[in-house]
């Protein structure tokens, strides 16, 4: 005859799958919110920042313009001399320029670079995601009707009182086969 198994501690699956469920309901929210703020960067990089520089170079190209033009004013002018303060507003414009062109071209390059390097991270949270609605959904499903199972299990088999124990019990009682009752005729 097989040995039964010995189903000690339902709690701890029950712990476990407790456990689980919660896991699932904050892992979901946060692969879905780590992916929007992925789709908001992108965004934010393609439009606001690329037309913000973009921006920016203009208005320094006419700051820059309009320096250049105070400097050749004095250069021209009879009555005064040109000034370190105009040379200097001239040489700050320049630099302002292109720090504001470096940046556009670096907001362009991860603009065409973005898809390249997050999408294959993106992939393996879409993998993630797609265990935890499915996957983990199932398990947590197969988790329950193994508890029950084993609850049913436990409950059949029980350790029953031995036969002695219940004729000790109720001594009126009908005596196991193959047993004596006390006080019996053989």
């Amino acid at each position: 005859m097989p040995q039964q198994a010995h189903v000690t501690s339902l709690e701890s699956l029950e712990a476990f799958r407790a456990n689980l469920i919660v896991f699932l309901s904050q892992a979901r929210p946060a692969l879905e919110e780590v992916s929007a703020d992925v789709l908001r960067a992108h965004l934010w990089l393609e439009n606001e920042q690329r037309l913000h520089w973009e921006n920016e170079v203009k208005r320094r190209t006419k700051g820059l313009e309009q320096a250049q033009q105070s400097l050749f004013s004095a250069r021209l002018g009879l009555l005064r001399q040109e000034t370190s303060a105009e040379q200097l507003a001239v040489h700050r414009a320049k630099h302002a320029l292109e720090e504001a062109g470096a940046k556009l071209r670096t907001v362009k390059k991860w603009d065409r670079e973005f898809d390249g390097q997050v999408q294959p991270l993106l992939k393996q949270m879409e993998k993630l995601h797609s265990v935890l609605a499915n996957d983990m959904v199932k398990a947590v499903a197969y988790l329950t009707e193994v508890i029950k199972s084993l609850a049913a299990y436990a409950e059949v088999h029980a350790p029953a009182a031995s036969p002695v124990s219940v004729n000790r019990v109720m001594p009126d009682a009908v005596p196991a086969p193959g047993t004596k009752q006390e006080g019996a005729k053989t």
